[in-house]
């Protein structure tokens, strides 16, 4: 492999680690300047992309510095696209939206991370897929023509599409294995020490408590309006 673009389209609004998770082990098969590369480990280009080179802020105040805009990104071989809250103000932005159509149209590989998947679906790369995203908003995935896979990562094609947040970095396992191979990806989880052992077991609905689920539930009913609202307009083009 000469040289694989990956790129994380980042917005204002975006949930920091919907993008970092999967930058951190995707960018691990990059070359630090000071280091030779690996033998067994792809020539891997990660760019951080948004309309213009500012500081992007998430939703929880981090400041992301974006690496290239969407006229000087390369053709990318991997497109991500986060989510968070801002999705539901970029659903009304064309040329992002634009961006990730002509991008995927191309990608070997098409994947989103928790409501990213709504913005993949806005650009028409969702239609006829099998999907997820957070689960808080899976019923809304037939708006864009795509239905719910039960699982953390879900692979259509060359889409794959992952749940909520921390999914981002289990997808992108899954793609070192590809590109690099399983002992490779194995290494790279083993640098992150990506060994996860939560004092709760309340990582899925299915494994949450009732108030728990009600509470995340009453916490996400305006951000679920605000992507219905959002995807209507790309649903009646």
């Amino acid at each position: 492999m000469s040289g694989f673009d990956t790129g994380f389209v980042i917005f204002p609004g975006i949930t920091q680690l919907d993008f970092t998770g999967p930058f951190e082990v995707l960018s691990r098969l990059g070359t630090p300047p000071s280091l030779e590369r690996a033998s067994r480990f792809p020539d891997v280009r990660a760019h951080v992309v948004s309309k213009a080179l500012d500081p992007v802020v998430s939703d929880r105040g981090l400041a992301v510095l974006p690496t290239c805009t969407f006229e000087t990104c390369p053709p990318l071989d991997l497109i991500c696209v986060p989510g968070g809250a801002g999705v539901v103000e970029t659903l009304a932005d064309g040329e992002t939206i634009g961006f990730i159509r002509r991008q995927g149209c191309r990608a070997t590989y098409v994947t989103s991370v928790c409501m990213g998947a709504f913005l993949l679906g806005a650009a028409g790369l969702l239609n006829g897929r099998r999907a997820t995203t957070h689960w808080a908003y899976v019923d809304l995935l037939p708006l864009v023509g795509a239905s719910h896979q039960k699982a953390r990562v879900v692979r259509d094609g060359n889409v794959i599409t992952a749940g909520g947040v921390t999914s981002g970095i289990d997808f992108a396992f899954f793609v070192v294995a590809e590109l690099a191979g399983p002992e490779v990806a194995r290494a790279i989880q083993l640098g992150i020490e990506y060994d996860p052992a939560p004092p709760f077991d309340s990582g899925h609905p299915d494994k949450a408590s009732a108030e728990a689920t009600s509470l995340m539930l009453r916490r996400n009913e305006a951000a679920r309006a605000g992507v219905r609202r959002g995807l209507e307009r790309w649903t009646s083009i």
